[in-house]
């Protein structure tokens, strides 16, 4: 058995570790000379999620070395945490995209957005690794404190299907784009298309495709997705069970 950078937390070390951080998180301003900071910021920080906590540290929050920013016009709130090659980025006649506060989007996401498609992401919420945002035409508007699991994929748009030809023809259109509600729980894999709404408190279980509205509080799955059930009667079941179990 082999036991790799074993260390105690709390020890002088980690204090020594955090402060070292602190230091240099305070010169991580935009630019090449802040993304040196950063990195030697990170020194001694554990990889993956272990930087998570830098975000914490200043307003300007904590944008990865390796992440790429290329958009002319993008706001970021305060104490964002931006992971390792996450991407955002600017296609033709791009919109806006703005990123609230205490937002953490994780490794490997990547956001698209073009042809005046809009981004939105709300207070808290929190976008596991590998998730693909393509924001084309319409909007994609995020809530807060939503939870949003790795490998999921956003897309308000459609391409249209011709009778003849080539199938699918290159012009894009909406049907009003995606809204997501505050605390809406995303699943593994999920796929959202557009036209859809998803209601405040939603559950989607993972690998399912949401073509239309979801009620508030719902607990969807399945290809398409369906409701199977509300959240306050999973609840009152879950209430129920415990009393029956004498806990």
């Amino acid at each position: 058995m082999y036991v790799i950078g074993k260390r105690r937390q709390g020890t002088r070390s980690s204090q020594w570790q955090w402060r070292w951080a602190r230091f240099w998180m305070k010169f991580a301003v935009p630019g090449r000379l802040g993304r040196f900071a950063t990195r030697i910021a990170i020194l001694f920080v554990p990889p993956y999620k272990g930087t998570a906590p830098l975000a914490r540290l200043t307003d300007r929050g904590f944008i990865a070395p390796s992440a790429v920013l290329h958009h002319s016009d993008l706001t970021i709130g305060s104490h964002v945490y931006i992971g390792d090659r996450v991407t955002i980025f600017e296609s033709r006649r791009g919109g806006s995209i703005t990123i609230g506060n205490r937002v953490h989007l994780h490794q490997d996401t990547i956001i698209e957005n073009g042809e005046g498609g809009v981004l939105t992401i709300g207070d808290g919420t929190s976008i596991q690794p590998r998730c693909q945002f393509n924001v084309y035409k319409g909007t994609l508007r995020i809530g807060s404190n939503v939870q949003i699991a790795a490998g999921c994929g956003f897309y308000p748009y459609n391409h249209d299907f011709q009778a003849e030809g080539d199938g699918v023809a290159k012009e894009l259109r909406t049907r009003g784009g995606i809204v997501i509600e505050d605390g809406v729980w995303i699943g593994f894999g999920v796929t959202v298309l557009d036209g859809v709404k998803i209601g405040r408190g939603a559950v989607i279980g993972a690998g399912a495709v949401v073509t239309q509205d979801l009620p508030e509080g719902a607990v969807a799955v399945g290809v398409p997705a369906r409701v199977v059930k509300m959240r306050a009667q999973v609840e009152r079941d879950s209430s129920r069970d415990r009393r029956r179990a004498g806990l």
